[in-house]
C-alpha cells in the first residue's frame, strides 16, 4: 500500500511539474517583446533630457500635455521611461544605445547633444526620434532640411529671435559697443546662432567679442575672458553647457558690473537682465502632438516638417536693472517684469 502511494505522489508530482513548465513557457511570451522587459500592449517611449536647466524642464513639460492631447497618458495606454544625461554626452549615448536595443517604440530627446545621441542610436533600427528644443536641426544633422525631415527624426526647432534680442540689447544699453558671446564649440545650435548674430550686429551699430570654449571647466575662464576684452554685455544663447553653468557666468559679468542677458525667460528669473524668450511649454507641447501622431501612423518622420517657434515675448528682470541702474525703455513698458528667484 505504501509503494502505491508512492507511485501515486511520483506520478501527480510529475504532472505537476509538466504543468508549471508548460505554464511558465506560455507566460514567457505574453505581454512582451523578447528581453526588452516592455509590454506589446502599450508603446515604450524613451525621454533623454541633457541636462536640468528651466528652458529643458518646461519642454518635457509641454511633451507630456502635447501627448496627453493626442489621448496618450504615461501608464495608461503609454510608457515613458525618463532619463537626465545630467550634460554629459557620454551618458546621453548610453542612455540611447540602451533605449535602441530595448527596441523602444520611439524615442524622445530635448536639447541638441540628446538629440544627436538618440539619432545615432536609433538610425540603423528606424526607431523614430522626436525631439525638441534643437536650434539648427539641419546642421546638426538630424534632418535634411526643415520642410521634410528626410530622416527617422522629426520635431521642433528653438530658434532663437536674436534680431529682436540685439535690438533690446541696444534700447536698454544705448552707448554699448561690444557685445560678448560665450560658446560652446561642439554645440552645433551655438556655432550657426554666433554666425547669425554676427550679421545682424552691425545693423544695430555692436561689435560681437566671441569666446569658444569646449568643457564646463572653461566657462568661468572664458566669461572673464569676455570682461577682460572689454565687452558692454555678455549675452547667452540657448549653449547647453554655457547655461549649466550660468551662476559662473553671471558671478563674472556681476564683478565688472555688466548685465548678462539670456536666452529664454527662466535664465532671466535666475540672474540675466533680459530676454526675447520662446515659450518652451508651448515648444515642448508643439513635439508632443508631432509624437502622437507618429504613434497613431498619420504621420512618418521622414516625410515630416520640422516645426519652428518664431515668435518671443520680452522678460525683464528688474532686480537686476536697478542693482545696475539700467532704466527700461518704454518700448518695453509691457514686457514681463520678473524678479530673481521669484519663479521658485
Amino acid at each position: 500500500m505504501k509503494k502505491k502511494m508512492n507511485y501515486k505522489t511520483m506520478a501527480l508530482t510529475t504532472v505537476l511539474g509538466v504543468a508549471i513548465l508548460l505554464s511558465t513557457a506560455c507566460g514567457s511570451t505574453s505581454g512582451s517583446k523578447g528581453s526588452t522587459g516592455k509590454s506589446s500592449d502599450i508603446p515604450t517611449i524613451g525621454v533623454i533630457q541633457y541636462t536640468t536647466v528651466p528652458s529643458l524642464d518646461n519642454c518635457y513639460k509641454g511633451f507630456i500635455e502635447g501627448l496627453e492631447s493626442e489621448g496618450y497618458k504615461d501608464g495608461k495606454n503609454i510608457k515613458i521611461d525618463f532619463q537626465n544625461s545630467n550634460a554629459e554626452i557620454a551618458t546621453a549615448d548610453t542612455e540611447a544605445q540602451t533605449m535602441a536595443q530595448k527596441k523602444y517604440d520611439m524615442v524622445a530627446a530635448i536639447a541638441t547633444p540628446a538629440a544627436m545621441s538618440a539619432y545615432a542610436a536609433c538610425k540603423a533600427d528606424k526607431i523614430p526620434v522626436v525631439f525638441t528644443a534643437v536650434s539648427d536641426p539641419v546642421s546638426a544633422k538630424l534632418v535634411t532640411s526643415l520642410d521634410k525631415s528626410g530622416t527617422v527624426c522629426a520635431g521642433s526647432s528653438d530658434k532663437l529671435p536674436l534680431e529682436a534680442q540685439v535690438e533690446m540689447i541696444r534700447r536698454m544699453l544705448p552707448d554699448a559697443k561690444k557685445i560678448g558671446i560665450l560658446y560652446t564649440t561642439s554645440e552645433p545650435n551655438s556655432v550657426t546662432d554666433l554666425e547669425l548674430i554676427k550679421k545682424i550686429a552691425p545693423k544695430y551699430d555692436f561689435k560681437i567679442v566671441a569666446q569658444g570654449v569646449t568643457n564646463a571647466s572653461e566657462v568661468v575662464s572664458g566669461a572673464e575672458s569676455l570682461v577682460q576684452k572689454g565687452v558692454d554685455c555678455i549675452n547667452n544663447f540657448t549653449d547647453n553647457n554655457v547655461v549649466n553653468n550660468l551662476p559662473s557666468v553671471l558671478q563674472s559679468a556681476t564683478k565688472a558690473k555688466i548685465p548678462v542677458f539670456g536666452s529664454e525667460e527662466g535664465q532671466v528669473y535666475d540672474g540675466c537682465l533680459a530676454s526675447v524668450s520662446i515659450d518652451y511649454v508651448a515648444l515642448g507641447k508643439e513635439t508632443g502632438k508631432i509624437a502622437g501622431e507618429i504613434l497613431k501612423g498619420k504621420i512618418k518622420p521622414k516625410e515630416s516638417k520640422i516645426y519652428v517657434a518664431k515668435d518671443g515675448t520680452p522678460f525683464i528682470n528688474t532686480d537686476v536693472a536697478k542693482e545696475l541702474g539700467i532704466s527700461i525703455p518704454d518700448e518695453y513698458k509691457d514686457a514681463t517684469m520678473v524678479t530673481t528667484g521669484s519663479n521658485k
